[in-house]
């Protein structure tokens, strides 16, 4: 990912609904999911709901499947383990990271 393309992932990152719309869909993992069964599992109005998955998509952190009728939205996890990439790049101040679980930094 390219500096403005962080900017932009970011910045759709920095609202609770879109934070949370994301979150819910990595948990969702592969299969994704349906706008209405996001909307229900976090109370989000279905026309604000449109507006934030298609912000999301614009930033490159979720994609969209059309399946029949119905369109399956789902996290790229290869754009969030960019982003992540990005920002831990030069953690632990350039030294070689020892981490004990998935994302934390031992020497950080």
């Amino acid at each position: 990912m390219n500096e403005d393309q962080i900017v932009s992932a970011l910045g759709a990152l920095a609202h609770p609904h879109r934070l949370r719309v994301f979150r819910t869909l990595v948990v969702a993992g592969e299969q994704g999911l349906n706008p209405s069964v996001i909307a229900e599992q976090l109370g989000i109005a279905r026309s604000a709901l449109s507006f934030h998955l298609k912000e999301l998509a614009h930033a490159q952190l979720v994609s969209a499947e059309q399946q029949g009728r119905n369109l399956i939205y789902r996290a790229d996890y290869s754009s969030m383990n960019e982003l992540l990439g990005y920002l831990t790049e030069h953690c632990c101040e350039g030294a070689a990271c020892e981490t004990p679980r998935a994302g934390a930094c031992a020497n950080c």
